[in-house]
């Protein structure tokens, strides 16, 4: 069984990439940010400890919900704050990645963790191989703008936290390059060239 890791700031696409890679059969995707989302939808220990360290910030709707909203402004805004979450994440989503894939059946020959924090959550220890998806700042503003429908000044605002492409790029094993007229056939066929020098068999039409 192989570990890939895929990273990259905010709009590069690596939900694409590993969209593409999660096209095999034998291929289980672990999207970090998902995961760590569904630990705050209830009375998990993570949840508790977020609400206790920004407990000032009233960052926990009427109902006892996160407010999300609330605490992503919170983040994106104050570098103090963004990093106090980020160890409480990483705290707790280490090991229930850990425990995913150690748990996969014997179907399961790739494992693909998407995750903008790779690198600095230490995730790459779980991996054989690591690609960190590029494009330009202008592709990834347009991209999240879309996406999340939000103006373009929030979307650089969110970018300003993020690492630089160089920090993802330096640090992986491999870049895939995701420009705004990058096809999804030629995403395909990098992927394929990535899969053949880990020599994993079968190739993603």
């Amino acid at each position: 069984m192989k570990v890939i890791g895929i990273t990259g700031s905010s709009g590069s696409g690596k939900t694409t990439i590993s969209e593409i890679l999660g096209k095999r059969k034998d291929a289980k995707v672990i999207n970090a940010d998902k995961m760590a989302k569904e630990l705050t939808n209830s009375e998990t220990e993570y949840f508790l400890e977020i609400k206790e360290a920004f407990q000032k910030d009233n960052i926990v709707l009427e109902n006892g919900e996160l407010n999300r909203a609330k605490l992503a402004d919170l983040i994106y805004h104050d570098k103090a704050s963004l990093e106090k979450l980020n160890q409480i994440t990483f705290k707790h989503l280490l090991p229930k990645i850990a425990q995913e894939i150690q748990n996969v059946d014997e179907t399961i020959k790739l494992i693909v963790i998407d995750a903008p924090l790779l690198f600095e959550a230490k995730l790459d220890k779980f991996c054989d191989t690591t690609i960190a998806i590029e494009t330009t700042q202008d592709v990834k503003i347009k991209r999240i703008c879309e996406r999340d429908k939000i103006s373009e000044k929030v979307a650089k605002d969110r970018l300003k936290i993020q690492k630089s492409n160089k920090f993802y790029t330096q640090n992986a094993d491999y870049v895939i390059q995701n420009g705004e007229n990058t096809s999804l056939e030629t995403l395909h066929q990098k992927v394929n060239v990535i899969l053949e020098n880990l020599a994993i068999v079968g190739k993603i039409c």
